[in-house]
């Protein structure tokens, strides 16, 4: 088979299964599977693929086309120009979170602290050290396979980073000069009805924000202040409704400068506040 006939033919299948993006897919796919690049389908069309390489092309387009998140088949997603290894046991980023990424980064100075609270992947925390000098950073999480993920991906970009298994704060040590987080926030009774990449295939631990979506941030923001230094930055990536009440909670706790800022779409996305610096 012609490399342009198994994009063809994948395209078609994804297609039919009313697969988002279904030629973008299955054009990543077949680079994937055949080792190539995006010039190769227009400057080598009648390239003939193997045997082995179609049987493993059709294999991930049927998985595809059952939802299977491309980034589960191919095991990789980029963040920040940075390729992230990722799979069920993590959160996939997302373009949104570049977002916090960049509002933390306008903040960030050489050697400062960094507690990444629910690191997932570590693709927060290891981009902010990626692209920063000197800086520091723990990342931390109640799961034992995403902080696995998390290591592996350290490890892959030579950066280096602390992770800590901790239910919040239970086993984080000392203060920081930022603390940031993409908690879980999509509200119980709305999971079900997210798109079923998300739904079937992001860790449920990672996505559930209990009944009213803001819990996670009620209680790192109860504890928080204990952990941050004085004038220290508190950031949170939000759900699109969640601006003006995740900016009351860090008011009523006495953080000041609080803001939200939007994302490329003009919704509500990051929210963040300074802790008050004590005068006395």
């Amino acid at each position: 088979m012609k490399y342009r006939e198994a994009y063809d033919e994948g395209s078609l299948l994804l297609k039919a299964s009313e697969i988002d993006n279904c030629s973008n897919d299955a054009r990543l796919l077949l680079e994937y599977v055949c080792k190539t690049d995006r010039n190769t389908l227009y400057a080598e069309t009648d390239k003939e693929i193997t045997d082995d390489e179609k049987a493993q092309y059709f294999d991930l387009i049927k998985k595809r086309a059952k939802h299977v998140p491309l980034q589960h088949l191919t095991g990789i997603q980029g963040f920040m120009g940075l390729d992230f290894c990722v799979n069920k046991d993590v959160l996939i980023p997302r373009p949104d979170t570049e977002i916090l990424v960049e509002e933390v980064l306008s903040s960030l100075h050489d050697k400062m602290s960094i507690l990444d609270m629910c690191t997932g992947s570590g693709c927060i925390l290891l981009s902010l050290l990626h692209y920063s000098n000197d800086c520091e950073g723990v990342g931390a999480d109640i799961s034992d396979k995403a902080l696995e993920v998390a290591k592996e991906n350290a490890s892959r970009l030579g950066i280096s980073a602390k992770f800590v298994k901790s239910d919040l704060f239970e086993n984080i040590e000392g203060t920081f000069d930022v603390i940031v987080s993409n908690p879980p926030y999509i509200r119980t009774c709305e999971i079900e009805t997210l798109m079923p990449e998300v739904r079937d295939h992001d860790p449920f631990i990672a996505l559930n924000g209990k009944e009213d979506g803001v819990s996670f941030y009620r209680e790192i923001i109860k504890n928080a202040g204990y952990y941050l230094k004085q004038g220290g930055l508190i950031a949170f990536e939000i759900g699109e409704d969640q601006g003006a009440e995740v900016s009351r909670m860090l008011a009523d706790a006495g953080y000041v400068y609080v803001e939200v800022k939007k994302d490329l779409c003009g919704l509500d996305r990051v929210v963040t506040g300074r802790k008050k610096i004590d005068v006395r």
